[in-house]
């Protein structure tokens, strides 16, 4: 090569490394209004500082507010309005109530694509579960689940016979009991466990043995689950590329820096997922399979 040639081409390059990477776009399966009181146009403008191409917002059944002061089925249904390109729903209820049913039934014919966060307390096996899923079959949706011992849909060990059960409805695992069970050796009452993973735990093994089982990475649980041991993260990330969907699931304002849990997400599957093609499966593709949108 001349002279001329290489520094002309060398210039090219520099200038190319200098240039920010092709926007990646990205769908938020975990999103909720009136988060710890955030309203809905800070929740807009917090999406989109994120770059978030759609959002899936998860609404409160009628009691509890997800233990985060969280808004119900008509507010998520009316933000999606608002923002059709840009939001959509799913639908929820306590599934200890008698309405339950009827009430996530008249959300998904109004257009919800799927149940959750289902966030309340019941053990994961129980026959309100079955129920849900049950409903989901029918409709053809998914099922967002928060995990957490002691708490939420306890019984996290049982949860392969409802996975055999249902084949044909996907379920979504969220939350600490889901992500804490990456590691063969974990100790349930532990909610933010740390140091390294011992490979083939539940969630490990229920993401290759299950094809209806996928996880959302979203909230300190997600975060905690990779940071804890980044070296067990990129085998695992790169294992499940096929069944794990980006999702943020947090209360801040403004989403530029890294007290935001989005933010911290999104930069860490960055640095881990280096392939672009497995990080678009992760940040978009999964869930705009799963989801049909």
């Amino acid at each position: 090569m001349k002279r001329r040639e290489f520094l002309t081409a060398a210039g090219a390059a520099v200038a190319g490394s200098l240039l920010p990477p092709p926007a990646e776009k990205i769908i938020d399966i975990h999103q909720h209004t009136h988060y710890w009181g955030r309203n809905d146009d800070d929740l807009v403008r917090h999406q989109r500082m994120l770059g978030v191409t759609k959002t899936v917002l998860l609404p409160a059944g009628s009691r509890y507010g997800l233990e985060a002061d969280c808004y119900g089925n008509d507010s998520v249904v009316a933000v999606a309005k608002r923002y059709p390109k840009e939001f959509v729903f799913f639908a929820n209820e306590d599934p200890s109530l008698p309405e339950a049913i009827p009430t996530i039934e008249k959300y998904l014919k109004a257009g919800a694509i799927g149940i959750g966060e289902q966030k309340f307390f019941v053990d994961c096996d129980s026959d309100y579960v079955t129920r849900l899923a049950s409903l989901a079959a029918e409709y053809r949706v998914p099922i967002l689940l928060h995990f957490q011992h002691g708490k939420y849909n306890q019984n996290f060990a049982q949860f392969h016979r409802v996975l055999e059960k249902f084949p044909r409805v996907n379920f979504i695992g969220h939350a600490q009991t889901m992500w804490g069970n990456i590691d063969r050796k974990h100790e349930q009452t532990v909610l933010y466990p740390k140091g390294k993973v011992t490979a083939g735990g539940l969630t490990d093994r229920w993401l290759s043995d299950y094809a209806n089982f996928f996880a959302d990475l979203s909230a300190g649980s997600g975060a905690n689950a990779f940071a804890r041991d980044e070296e067990h993260a990129v085998g695992f990330l790169l294992r499940h590329q096929e069944k794990l969907m980006f999702g943020s699931d947090c209360q801040d304002v403004d989403g530029t820096d890294d007290r935001c849990v989005g933010v911290k997400q999104l930069a860490m599957l960055r640095r881990l997922v280096v392939d672009g093609r497995v990080r678009q499966k992760i940040l978009y593709d999964n869930a705009h399979r799963l989801l049909k949108i």
